[in-house]
């Protein structure tokens, strides 16, 4: 046994410290004697993230690492417990991404975690499972630093790739919210969400302008093609709050359409066009956010 391993032994408060200081002692370079040390970080709520690239690198390798494993075997926290902390790698895993604001897609991270372990005897694909997990433990975050259950759910459920950009999306939220056009826009979101979940097959955000008949449908119809270009310009440079707040246009032409456009008629093409446009307007209202969870 190396004089670290007795050293941390009897006092286990010195984990990755001891480490350091020999890999120091030894001539290693300091990025990666910190990354000795900072691989275990962050150890509890609120400790230190590691100091550089590399120990984040491989702090965040342990943790998927792990992560991803304990999945893969059905080993999965319940109620209180949680023997193998995966908890708190997990949030680890979230604070790492979101503070230091890496470009690293979180599905992305997890295929990359679980390719080893495919031909592991009894390993079963668990990404699915641990990105839930993870979004759990991100909306309780979220919550605890005071972010309304509402605005966290609109952000959290879009399940954001990038967890850099949720502090903008949340901030994006908030301003939406309080914009005198939000409870109507939420609530037609909602509207729009339960009608295109009622249809059997997926639908193309598609629209024929020769099938547009009602002038509110036109209305709308032009209301959007203003409209969407300056929101998914703002939404590309990550100014999401300008981006929510493009969509305050929206209100009058969809209110009309709601009062005076009948959208399941009983002509199939010109149903379909409608749902067409109707899913135009749900993706347009959803890339920041999912903004019908505002809705009261």
């Amino acid at each position: 046994m190396c004089s670290s391993d007795l050293m941390v032994g009897e006092f286990p408060e010195l984990q990755g410290t001891m480490g350091r200081y020999y890999a120091l002692h030894d001539g290693l370079a300091v990025d990666v004697a910190d990354a000795i040390e900072d691989h275990y970080k962050p150890r509890f709520a609120g400790d230190s993230l590691p100091r550089g690239q590399v120990g984040t690198v491989v702090a965040l390798a342990d943790k998927l690492e792990t992560l991803i494993g304990m999945f893969g075997i059905g080993q999965i926290p319940t109620g209180d417990r949680d023997p193998f902390a995966l908890r708190r790698h997990a949030l680890g895993v979230i604070r790492m991404l979101a503070e230091n604001d890496l470009d690293l897609p979180l599905g992305n991270l997890l295929q990359t975690a679980a390719a080893p372990f495919v031909t592991v005897d009894g390993f079963k694909s668990a990404e699915i499972l641990l990105a839930d997990f993870i979004y759990d433990r991100l909306a309780g975050s979220l919550r605890e630093q005071g972010y309304t259950a509402q605005e966290v759910d609109a952000v959290v459920s879009q399940r954001p790739q990038r967890l850099g950009d949720i502090p903008k999306r949340l901030a994006a939220v908030r301003a939406f919210a309080a914009l005198p056009e939000a409870a109507a826009l939420a609530a037609a979101n909602k509207r729009v969400s339960n009608i295109l979940k009622k249809v059997e097959n997926p639908v193309e955000p598609t629209v024929d302008n020769a099938l547009l008949k009602e002038a509110p449908e036109i209305a709308l119809h032009d209301a959007l093609v203003d409209v969407v270009p300056q929101a998914d310009a703002a939404f590309v440079t990550g100014d999401y709050t300008e981006s929510l707040q493009a969509l305050a246009a929206l209100r009058a032409p969809v209110d009309a359409f709601f009062d005076d456009v009948m959208v399941n008629v009983d002509d199939p093409t010109i149903r379909a066009n409608r749902l067409g446009l109707l899913a135009k307007l749900h993706l347009a209202m959803n890339q920041v956010a999912d903004i019908s969870k505002l809705s009261t």
